[in-house]
């Protein structure tokens, strides 16, 4: 295995909550010296400028075309579709998307709505898909690690809500989709095979990317269980924290 990029998830492998991951700080800035990197998350109660300064005020130093983000790759594929949105989103995130809004949307988009997911905005997002707009999962993660320490929803479980309820399936652009981690393989430059993943999620991250072709790192960090261990996904490497890749590529 001769690596040459590496594309790493942020929230649970970089940090959790308002904690930065011990010593993740110096492995990425050591990391950054000899391999190509990129950041890929299905974040999204957040919109993409946020999510970039977040990274920077914890002094990961990351540039805007490093950064590839669920919510990022959704607006694309609606502008590429000429399509229109109703959004069932945080406000921060809604407003990341204002200008495609519409009272007839083409799409609904679902990512982590946070206090947003209720009855009323989940029901006129029904009601959108039963007058013929097609559902989006922006990502359709079922938990994630809080703020403290505790798992809490994801939006995975209000998508599902929806794709019973209207019987449709949800374009999911996020990770684990194919699409999405091409395109951070394109930025690289790099073919899958020289690429490795490093994440905390066993299904989105480590499933995701070895489906595209890369390489797998899954870190015990972040949502990561012991249970996952025992699921039929195997990660070419399992490290205690992304600073044990260190240990790995150099």
């Amino acid at each position: 295995m001769q690596i040459k990029g590496v594309i790493f998830d942020i929230g649970g492998v970089l940090y959790v909550g308002d904690s930065v991951i011990d010593g993740a700080i110096e492995a990425i800035k050591k990391i950054k010296s000899k391999y190509k990197v990129r950041f890929l998350t299905n974040t999204t109660r957040r919109a993409p400028k946020s999510v970039l300064k977040r990274l920077n005020s914890f002094g990961f130093e990351v540039s805007e075309d490093e950064l590839f983000t669920a919510l990022n790759a959704t607006r694309d594929y609606i502008i590429k579709n000429r399509g229109s949105a109703y959004l069932i989103l945080t406000n921060e995130a809604k407003e990341y998307f204002k200008d495609l809004e519409s009272n007839n949307p083409s799409y609904v988009v679902v990512g982590d709505a946070y206090t947003n997911f209720n009855y009323e905005n989940l029901n006129r997002g029904f009601r959108a898909l039963m007058n013929g707009a097609k559902l989006i999962a922006a990502a359709k993660n079922r938990y994630f690690k809080d703020s403290d320490n505790q798992l809490s929803l994801d939006a995975g479980g209000f998508v599902e809500a929806l794709e019973f309820a209207s019987n449709q399936k949800a374009k999911i652009i996020g990770k684990p989709s194919k699409e999405f981690f091409n395109l951070a393989l394109s930025s690289l430059n790099l073919e899958p095979k020289e690429v490795l993943m490093v994440g905390d999620d066993i299904q989105n991250d480590i499933l995701g990317a070895k489906e595209a072709g890369l390489n797998t790192a899954l870190v015990k960090t972040g949502k990561f269980q012991e249970s996952d261990l025992k699921k039929d996904i195997k990660p070419d490497f399992i490290l205690d924290s992304v600073v044990d890749l260190l240990d790995i590529i150099f």
